[in-house]
């Protein structure tokens, strides 16, 4: 019996070794989560036999447990690789069904779509159009291969100083080709609906009443409509329009393009004695782009980043979670996939809950600790050479024992 017992011995130190092995080989892996060998002692009687002077009958392995601790975060250069900082497991699929895994090492292939090294495609919740995201689907993550599409400009904000001392021009009538017919002018850029850059010159003429000017509003030296007055009171503070709005009439700059219109907002401006100066000018058009980077952020919202300074989310990561992650069935590829035992997975998002927040342009590293594998590597090592002494030990004995007979 005692033979048996050390064989016993002999496979749980080479079991421990094995999985021993197996974790020092995935050292440098990312997302790779390290196991570790659990033994139980054997009886051959049952429980109720099972007396004060009972001998066991050696060792078996019960179960290779995963250890699902935090592996290292280290930075990269690729915005696609993500990094899970907490609980959580990235949601994958392909023609085999759904699976889940920590490695976080993204690209995309030639259809826009990103995928792991394996071509599985990441999981995401879509955008709804009204905005936010619709979690009760998933979809493949694509990145976007068209162009931002152009807005046209509607509106521009001057902050404006008009010098309270202005004297009335000398030249009548105004034309802004002639610089005697008006005091001040300043230009900045729009976009027609086909994205075009034109300019937009807004001319400001003193008239002969107290605290009034004229604006003029010229969009590629084509007025836009007849001149709109303004005023101020006493103490520089814009009255007309009340609303500070100047809504200039639709001008026809491109025929392939809609007529542009554009209201400026005035509201910040005013009549001051000092000099003539524009502190801030805006417009809410831009033209199309094409897109420049992606950036995950730390709630896994994927956003792709174009020309023309724009952003469009894509969508969301699908982040899964289980009540038994030690449960989970091993498919290799550092992937995993839900069982009986694990329990079904739990869906949400990163930062949400009891998820983890998701570092872009980061990998986890594997959590097996070389130094620890290493030691007890050496401890396994002297398992099998004890159990294997205890081998030799029982067949000194029979021989012994044998020899006696002569």
């Amino acid at each position: 019996m005692s033979f048996n017992i050390a064989l016993s011995g002999l496979n749980a130190a080479t079991s421990d070794l094995d999985v021993t092995a197996n974790n020092i080989a995935n050292v440098g892996t990312n997302g790779f989560k390290g196991s570790r060998a659990e033994f139980a002692s054997m009886f051959s009687a049952s429980t109720y036999d099972v007396g004060s002077v009972a001998i066991g009958s050696g060792v078996r392995l019960t179960t290779v447990a995963q250890q699902f601790g935090q592996g290292s975060i280290d930075t990269t250069s690729n915005s696609l690789d993500m990094a899970l900082s907490g609980q959580g497991f990235f949601t994958l699929h392909d023609g085999n069904g759904y699976a889940y895994t920590r490695a976080g090492a993204f690209q995309t292939d030639r259809n826009g779509y990103v995928v792991n090294p394996q071509g599985q495609n990441l999981q995401v919740y879509p955008r709804l159009a009204g905005g936010g995201f619709d979690r009760s689907r998933l979809v493949n993550l694509q990145l976007l291969t068209s162009q931002s599409a152009p807005v046209a400009t509607s509106s521009a904000q001057l902050s404006v100083n008009l010098p309270a001392n202005a004297t009335v021009p000398t030249t009548t009538p105004f034309s802004p080709t002639v610089p005697s017919s008006f005091n001040q002018s300043t230009s900045f850029t729009v976009y027609d609906s086909l994205g075009a850059i034109h300019t937009a010159s807004i001319y400001f003429t003193k008239t002969a009443a107290s605290g009034t000017w004229n604006a003029n509003l010229y969009i590629d030296g084509t007025a836009a409509g007849t001149a709109q007055p303004i005023s101020f009171d006493s103490r520089g503070k814009l009255t007309t329009p009340a609303n500070g709005q100047l809504a200039f009439p639709a001008v026809t700059i491109n025929p392939n393009a809609q007529p542009l219109s554009v209201t400026m907002d005035l509201s910040k401006a005013t009549q001051f004695g000092s000099n003539f100066s524009v502190t801030s000018i805006s417009q809410n058009g831009y033209p199309s782009g094409t897109m420049t980077g992606v950036a995950v952020a730390a709630n896994g919202v994927v956003s792709a980043r174009f020309s023309n300074g724009q952003s469009t989310s894509l969508g969301q990561v699908a982040l899964a979670n289980f009540a038994d992650p030690q449960g989970l069935q091993k498919l290799g590829n550092t992937n995993w996939s839900e069982s009986f035992q694990s329990g079904a997975a739990v869906r949400g998002v990163a930062a949400g809950g009891t998820f983890g927040q998701i570092q872009s342009g980061s990998l986890e590293g594997s959590n097996v600790d070389l130094t620890a594998q290493l030691v007890h590597m050496i401890q396994a090592q002297r398992n099998y050479q004890a159990n294997a002494q205890m081998i030799q030990t029982d067949r000194t004995v029979t021989n012994t024992i044998i020899n006696m007979r002569s």
